[in-house]
């Protein structure tokens, strides 16, 4: 598995599809995905294998917390599973798009076991600004 890597900027129309880069419906196991917003502000795409993983995790964490319950629950409630049309496209539903902030162009971005949904502008802010010091985390992760 090479992972999700790279970043690509998608025109979402107003059904709410955006296009899945072609490098990304190569990469995943299946053409399942599972979209949530368990991180603000953007959403989250899993591929059906990485999903089930995340799912046995929530599991246990449901099983050996009580309090865990709800918090499972609202996590779980806004995950949907999506599939790429024959085009390649998949659907955000209003109310991710909503949560995401997500209208016009956003931005796919590969991130090793995942893909990330953000509106560019807040990528930008977020992401961008908040990678300081990039140079020397790459020298100590590439050497």
């Amino acid at each position: 598995m090479n992972g999700f890597v790279g970043q690509y900027e998608y025109q979402m129309d107003e059904k709410g599809r955006v296009s899945l880069p072609s490098a990304f419906r190569r990469e995943a196991d299946s053409d399942r995905f599972v979209l949530l917003q368990w991180e603000k502000p953007y959403l989250t795409l899993f591929p059906a294998a990485k999903w089930g993983e995340i799912q046995e995790r929530l599991l246990e964490f449901r099983r050996a917390n009580a309090e865990a319950w709800n918090r499972v629950r609202v996590i779980v409630s806004s995950a949907v599973e999506v599939a790429p049309d024959k085009q390649g496209r998949i659907l955000v539903p209003a109310g991710l798009q909503s949560a995401g902030g997500l209208a016009g162009t956003v931005i796919l971005s590969g991130n090793i076991d995942r893909i990330e949904i953000w509106d560019p502008e807040t990528y930008r802010s977020t992401v961008e600004q908040q990678a300081a010091g990039l140079e020397d985390f790459a020298h100590r992760l590439f050497g």
